[in-house]
């Protein structure tokens, strides 16, 4: 079951996942968690947390319309290949398109290009490096 939630809720599958236990909850927090409009979804199986992503009004530059930017999407590794995240993207991807939003942009992972390509995306741009994480693509994906 896919939930709108908390920016709280997702901090410690953010950290599980994304920063492999090695923050505090407060350092898994993104400035943007709590900017006007934006969102958080859960997937829920069996009432725990499965799945999450973050997304906040952002414009990518030289793409024009709304915008949004999806962040912090993890899957707790017991739940992986299910197509539990599949579900949370195109949810979002729903909702957005009825909010009038244009296109949703993220930095993804490398590791994450495939799975991401799966829900329509594609790469925008070169491998660039995250300091402390690893290579990442940005990716696009238009609705609108």
């Amino acid at each position: 079951m896919i939930k709108f939630i908390t920016a709280d809720d997702v901090l410690c599958l953010r950290n599980e996942v994304l920063r492999e236990g090695l923050l505090t909850l407060d350092e898994c927090r993104f400035p943007t968690d709590t900017v006007e409009c934006a969102f958080h979804l859960g997937y829920y199986q069996d009432n725990e947390l499965a799945c999450i992503a973050s997304f906040h009004p952002q414009d990518y530059a030289g793409y024009t319309g709304k915008a949004y930017q999806l962040r912090g999407m993890a899957t707790a590794p017991q739940y992986r290949g299910k197509g539990f995240g599949n579900q949370l993207v195109n949810f979002a991807l729903v909702y957005l398109r009825g909010q009038k939003t244009n296109y949703v942009w993220c930095n993804a992972r490398k590791v994450a290009v495939q799975f991401y390509n799966h829900a329509g995306f594609e790469v925008i741009s070169d491998e660039f490096e995250v300091p402390g994480i690893g290579p990442h693509y940005v990716m696009y994906v238009k609705i609108r």
